[in-house]
């Protein structure tokens, strides 16, 4: 693979400076003749530098003062709306989902992909391979019989006592004993559900959502009840209470009160307070899944909804699918008074998981070397979170609006003239492109005009160039979506094409 081109190199040292820190807004560069001195480059190669690094939007040429540092182009995109929670949600409906996924996974598959932005993990190289398999074999060496011998139903021991330990991080207390290991999160959720629902009920659940959940309800014949949900704070503790208040069939309430999928909302601990004690109130379970925590980026990740139940009535849900390794589907769940039960429905579902994935996982989790991945991994996500958020403000038309979650692995993306996600989504696989639909996220059509981006990949050429071709296909799109609207054009933002073209081209070498 040929090298990038000289000035490229030089430009991609100096953007590294600034996501560093080392040159922030407002700071000058070097003048182009220091350029040339201080890398033996002509004239030329310097202004293609400079001149790149406009174009993208890092810096901003001033009349006779040269090159200097602009504000990160995510943080002029305006904030999305936050949800009306004044009127009761729609009647609660069994979830149509399965046909919208499958046809999305079917025609997926018949387009070899060239970027794939539609999942919601890291890429292989930001997990821990070759660490998970010296403990597997390590896990071989001290138990040599243990795949001749079915594993514990509750699941491997040592593990189950890193997740109790580490629980106390969060706020909750539980046992080994509490926990049931689990084929994933997945698996988690649909034992709780079991668990406390019949088919026909009605489970509240976040608006949008995460489509897995919906599929597990539809598949158990259950009813989903979408509440509307902040992209800032997660699911609206009033339209929950007024959804309560006006029906009286609600069996369950499930959330992800951390980097939310798709919104990457966080719950303020005062929300998680009271959305505890409301179900409490109300006799109504509340299925926590836990799946992102560990990826905000915090020093210490958040409490969890479960540290503030009482009595048993939180299902607290999680696994290290995101986290550690996509490739073990290790889960787990801890069902409080619904313990008993949820152990008799995974026996008879599934029984046991196998143990040396267990135990291997137990044995990494209990050293040093998990926390530093965990910080090392949120570093990674958050420089190619941001990377790929400046792309789309730099890339994508006016009137497009990002979330800017505190963490995780994806981006929420509402764009201009209400254009359907669907018709970009259909352009974009035409090019090997493939997005997650806002459609996929709700059994209404509310969400069809936001997309989810996968920020996962290390950023790159080929990231730079798919969002970039993206880009020019939501802008020829929605040009035809702005013809059938008639309210007035909104100002052109200071990091669309347009105002970048009405900028100074050049400087004087200072």
């Amino acid at each position: 693979m040929d090298s990038p081109p000289l000035y490229r190199q030089l430009a991609t040292h100096y953007l590294d400076a600034i996501r560093a820190g080392s040159l922030k807004p407002g700071d000058k560069l070097p003048s182009l003749r220091r350029l040339m001195r201080q890398h033996d480059i002509s004239l030329s190669t310097a202004l293609q530098l400079c001149r790149a690094m406009e174009s993208e939007g890092w810096v901003e040429a001033r009349e006779r003062s040269g090159y200097f540092v602009r504000r990160p182009r995510r943080l002029s995109i305006a904030a999305m709306d936050e949800p009306a929670a004044d009127r009761a949600p729609d009647p609660a409906q069994y979830v149509g989902i399965h046909a919208k996924v499958s046809d999305f996974v079917a025609r997926r598959r018949q387009i070899p992909e060239k970027l794939n932005l539609s999942i919601a993990r890291g890429a292989p190289e930001l997990y821990p391979a070759e660490a998970l398999r010296s403990a597997m074999t390590r896990m071989l060496r001290q138990h040599p019989g243990m795949l001749a011998v079915a594993a514990p139903l509750k699941g491997h021991r040592q593990f189950r006592e890193v997740l109790a330990q580490r629980s106390l991080r969060v706020g909750m207390t539980i046992s080994p004993e509490d926990i049931l290991v689990t084929n994933g999160c997945i698996e988690a959720l649909n034992l709780a559900l079991r668990a406390v629902a019949q088919p026909g009920d009605t489970v509240a659940v976040e608006s949008p959502t995460f489509y897995g959940l919906l599929q597990v309800l539809e598949s158990l014949g259950m009813r989903a009840l979408e509440i509307p949900t902040s992209p800032q704070t997660g699911i609206s503790i009033e339209a929950l209470e007024l959804a309560i208040r006006t029906y009286d069939n609600i069996k369950a309430v499930a959330v992800v009160p951390h980097l939310q999928n798709p919104l990457g909302s966080v719950m303020p601990d005062a929300h998680k307070a009271r959305l505890a004690q409301l179900c409490e109130q109300h006799a109504i379970p509340l299925i926590e899944d836990d799946t992102y925590s560990e990826l905000i980026d915090a020093q210490m990740p958040p409490r969890a909804l479960k540290s503030w139940d009482a009595s048993g009535n939180v299902i607290h849900c999680a696994s290290l699918h995101k986290i550690l390794a996509p490739g073990l589907r290790l889960g787990w769940i801890a069902a409080g008074r619904w313990q008993a039960r949820v152990e008799m429905l995974k026996f008879a579902q599934t029984r046991h998981n196998e143990g040396l994935s267990q135990g291997a996982a137990g044995l990494f989790m209990a050293t040093g070397a998990y926390d530093r991945h965990l910080r090392h991994l949120r570093n990674c996500l958050k420089t190619q979170r941001e990377q790929t958020a400046d792309a789309i403000a730099g890339y994508f038309p006016a009137g497009t609006r990002i979330n800017l979650p505190p963490g995780g692995l994806q981006l929420w993306v509402e764009l201009p003239e209400r254009l359907s996600s669907s018709r970009v989504f259909d352009a974009a696989l035409a090019e090997r492109i493939v997005v997650a639909p806002g459609t996929l996220f709700s059994n209404s059509s509310r969400f069809d005009h936001y997309m989810r981006i996968n920020c996962g990949w290390p950023y790159g050429e080929t990231v730079d160039a798919g969002l970039r071709r993206l880009g020019q296909i939501v802008e020829t799109l929605s040009r035809g979506a702005g013809k059938a609207h008639t309210a007035r054009p909104s100002p052109t933002p200071a990091w669309s094409p347009e105002a970048r073209r009405l900028q100074s081209s050049s400087a004087s070498a200072a």
